[in-house]
């Protein structure tokens, strides 16, 4: 008998999850797919051991970009999640909502109904916000979601260091980046509870699969099934075998901004020239599939310390053992935090409408492979520009479902790139260089001291700017009539009925930050669309144009 519910969603990742959980609640039936397998275990749910399991084929689906000609040809880490949570299972936990002003130029773009005002609440519906009495505004938060948002203790004094450093370099501070006002240096958050990783799997779907009318299949999706235009179900493989999973209302794709462009090519839907070459009858011809490919890079600015109070003290085997069985016996100290506690976003330059530089501070000089760049005691500041320019692609490699695509991201392709980027070094060293860190700062690491003039610079950012993992835009949402666009503002697949994309895909500008809390809200709010259901009722208040703001750009 063919398996069939109401919903079928591809992808248990951060917004399958959460489109799972609102849908079933509504008493719809939704099976959820997922090629990956479960996220039991210390790798994934011990916040401090983040750098394992997306370093762990288990759990990544292991992309790697095509050779990048910017920079020097290097091959590009991509993890993505194969595991339920998806990449919320493997992420660093950091939770940004993004700036304001991002989700009015999605409306401005066309995706009308996804301005600020429209996602606040939804943000808010997600949440269950912990201050730790560290202040910011309850208004602006949600207390009652399943998505819980904590803060790190922040008791190793370095982190303090880096938000005084802030001060005195002149920049504003702010109680809470995800509120009232982004710009500033402050406390980081996390989606950590009790010592816990709170993933999409955990907030969401674990509680929705209690539920008679959700289940979860593991297999791999290999095409969505289409009759006369319309998505009728999903073709599984399992245990090399393939069967198709009905829909009765729709087939929802949150598979990632890598595999939901794939599996929407494999299924006829994208470029009409490009699926020819691989022997794919088109379905819809839709070229903006699989284009306007966007992320984050960043670059690791590192700087020894003179006191040996820094995570490198327990970077041994006794130490790293001492933290692990803290943890699996009392979910507490350091195993307890993603240890990015603090944290800015800050303007590149006067005229700038927003922040458009991030820093993760981290103390400890250490790469997300868990190599670190230099034995002892060190701390560094991630750091990078926030709207580039540059655009790739995902295209396919073969009509194989197996086979993985090719990634092009095309970094550093545009000649503002590198100004930002040199920008980001010089503003992170000046930080460095205030009184807050004298007590603590010694040599520089990275770049290091002779790395000065822009022909040096620009060949450290050749050579070691690392993606920050949060690729996005290659289902762009748009109006209908927008040829580039592949979704509309409900998330409908243009050119065929009863096929929805949700999740980082759909974006049509990256945010300003992290991306895993953007891309919850985003199930959260295609779930409503799904059901028919009005969307929440409008947030009134424009933080952009509050007084505090307008005093930080002066």
């Amino acid at each position: 008998m063919m398996m069939q519910a109401d919903f079928v969603i591809v992808g248990a990742g951060s917004a399958g999850c959460a489109m799972a959980w609102r849908l079933s609640e509504a008493g719809a039936s939704v099976i959820v797919i997922e090629h990956g397998g479960s996220d039991a275990g210390p790798f994934i749910q011990m916040p401090a051991a983040l750098s394992y399991p997306m370093n762990m084929a288990r759990y990544d689906w292991g992309y790697r970009s095509e050779p990048e000609p910017h920079l020097n040809g290097r091959r590009l880490a991509c993890p993505r999640g194969k595991v339920i949570g998806g990449s919320s299972s493997i992420n660093g936990m950091v939770y940004v909502r993004g700036h304001a002003r991002d989700f009015d130029h999605w409306a401005q773009a066309g995706a009308d109904g996804w301005s600020f005002a429209d996602v606040l609440p939804y943000f808010k519906r997600m949440e269950s916000w912990h201050d730790g009495g560290h202040g910011g505004d309850a208004a602006w938060r949600g207390r009652d979601g399943p998505l819980h948002v904590t803060r790190g203790p922040r008791a190793n004094p370095l982190y303090h260091a880096f938000v005084e450093a802030g001060l005195q370099a002149g920049y504003a501070s702010t109680d809470d980046y995800n509120g009232e006002r982004q710009e500033g240096f402050g406390p980081m958050e996390q989606t950590v509870w009790r010592g816990r990783r709170w993933s999409a799997a955990n907030a969401y779907l674990k509680p929705a699969l209690r539920r008679d009318n959700c289940t979860l299949v593991r297999g791999l999706a290999a095409r969505v099934v289409i009759e006369a235009g319309r998505a009728t179900g999903v073709e599984v493989i399992r245990r090399s075998r393939r069967s198709v999973i009905a829909a009765r209302r729709e087939v929802v794709l949150a598979a990632s901004s890598i595999n939901s462009p794939k599996l929407l090519m494999l299924s006829g839907i994208g470029p009409g020239a490009h699926l020819a070459e691989h022997g794919l009858a088109v379905v819809a011809d839709r070229p903006g599939v699989g284009a306007n490919l966007q992320d984050h890079l960043e670059l690791y600015i590192q700087m020894a310390s003179t006191q040996p109070i820094t995570l490198f003290r327990h970077w041994n085997l006794y130490g790293k053992a001492r933290i692990g069985a803290q943890w699996l016996f009392t979910r507490k100290g350091l195993g307890a935090s993603n240890q990015f506690e603090s944290c800015a976003f800050i303007r590149s330059r006067a005229g700038i409408d927003y922040p458009d530089i991030q820093f993760h501070f981290l103390p400890m000089a250490v790469r997300y492979d868990g190599k670190a760049a230099a034995e002892g005691h060190g701390f560094q500041a991630h750091v990078g520009p926030m709207r580039s320019q540059s655009r790739g692609s995902v295209t396919l490699r073969s009509a194989d479902p197996a086979a993985a695509p090719a990634i092009r991201f095309n970094y550093m392709s545009h000649a503002r790139d590198w100004e930002e980027f040199r920008t980001c070094i010089r503003l992170t060293r000046e930080i460095f260089a205030q009184p807050a860190f004298e007590p603590f700062a010694g040599a520089e690491i990275q770049p290091g001291p002779g790395v000065q003039g822009d022909a040096d610079l620009d060949a450290f950012i050749a050579e070691h700017a690392e993606s920050a993992f949060h690729p996005c835009g290659t289902c762009r949402m748009g109006r209908a009539d927008d040829a580039g666009a592949v979704v509309d503002p409900e998330g409908r697949v243009i050119g065929v009925e009863r096929l929805r994309v949700a999740d980082s895909s759909i974006f049509p500008r990256i945010t300003n930050g992290n991306l895993n809390a953007p891309s919850i809200m985003v199930g959260e709010k295609i779930a409503d669309h799904l059901l028919g259901r009005d969307p929440l009722p409008r947030a009134n208040d424009r933080p952009w144009l509050h007084p505090r703001w307008q005093d930080a750009q002066r």
